[in-house]
């Protein structure tokens, strides 16, 4: 029976030296060009892999040099994963996570597992960091009870508290965002200054940027006119309720921040024509990319103003700006 599974295991999986991708004579072929198949296979078995399964630090930037692709050319393979539910990255804190690769590479011991303790301290700290451990945590757990005891050792017991997830599915993705605009909205309505728009109740807004809203409220007009106007494709706002216009007012905070370190004057709607105008490059975030999970779903300015996502986007849209100048 040991000598059946044996065979079996030889026959459905093989092992790659990590080396492979720094060997002279590898590098030498004709490169692999950009694409989700090709990103899958240097995912899992690339040098930034380490000791924990599907767990490891790598920047977008460095991964796309490894490869000799452009960054946007990594970037629309990356998306490509993604949809699939293969691979999570939260790349502002260059945190990367394979959620079934310690389906292919389980822990040969105990002792493994306690000594990845060390190398998940090098990990960056994030909401994906820890949605990774979780997972790692029912994986062990499956293997045996002395494997479980070695985890709990290395990690501690589960607290039976949720944790919080980075960029699961896109619903998933704004419940977590919906989740922490809650949280600030209590935060502000416990200040003893005055939201900047009026009433509490929802606002109801046109489409097409035909926008009826409190006069004081004028960064939201820029941000939702130039929202409209070039990014067509993308689902219209008819409801502006208090946690999407927070949103607006952290990420146009934000813009001020970074043209004031540039040395400019802010002009917003300048910037949010150039931010929207750098979204639309890209099909996914223009909205002509639809998700195979969910047809009726439709890119949305909640998704184009995630904290994370809207710091990528800006920085290009600041080079954008610099250019123009």
């Amino acid at each position: 029976m040991a000598d059946a599974d044996t065979k079996q295991v030889r026959g459905r999986y093989r092992k790659v030296e990590v080396r492979t991708w720094g060997d002279e004579k590898f590098r030498a072929l004709t490169p692999m060009q950009p694409s989700g198949q090709g990103l899958w296979l240097f995912l899992i078995t690339g040098p930034h892999t380490g000791p924990i399964p599907g767990l490891f630090r790598a920047g977008r930037a460095a991964m796309a040099e490894e490869l000799g692709w452009e960054v946007e050319a990594f970037d629309e393979a990356f998306r490509e994963v993604f949809r699939q539910g293969m691979a999570k990255a939260d790349f502002k804190a260059r945190v990367v996570w394979i959620p079934n690769a310690i389906k292919h590479n389980r822990p040969e011991s105990p002792n493994v597992v306690r000594s990845w303790a060390a190398e998940f301290d090098l990990i960056p700290e994030c909401a994906l960091k820890w949605e990774a451990l979780e997972a790692l945590r029912a994986s062990v757990y499956a293997v045996g009870e002395s494997f479980a005891k070695a985890f709990d050792e290395a990690f501690g017991k589960a607290s039976g508290k949720p944790s919080p997830k980075a960029m699961p599915n896109q619903e998933q993705e704004q419940e977590q965002e919906q989740e922490q605009e809650e949280q600030q909205s209590s935060l502000r309505s416990d200040s003893q200054s005055p939201p900047e728009s009026a009433p509490d109740d929802e606002d109801l807004l046109g489409r097409g940027g035909n926008v009826h809203q409190h006069p004081a409220d004028r960064v939201t007009s820029l941000v939702l006119a130039a929202y409209h106007d070039l990014l067509p494709s993308c689902q219209q706002v008819a409801v502006l309720n208090p946690k999407r216009r927070r949103r607006i007012q952290l990420a146009d905070k934000l813009a001020r921040q970074v043209c004031k370190a540039q040395g400019w004057v802010y002009d917003g709607e300048a910037f949010w024509r150039a931010y929207f105008a750098q979204c639309a490059q890209d099909p996914w975030l223009r909205g002509d990319v639809a998700n195979p999970r969910n047809p009726r779903w439709k890119q949305n300015l909640d998704v184009l103003l995630a904290e994370d996502r809207f710091a990528e986007i800006m920085d290009r849209a600041v080079a954008r700006m610099g250019a123009a100048a």
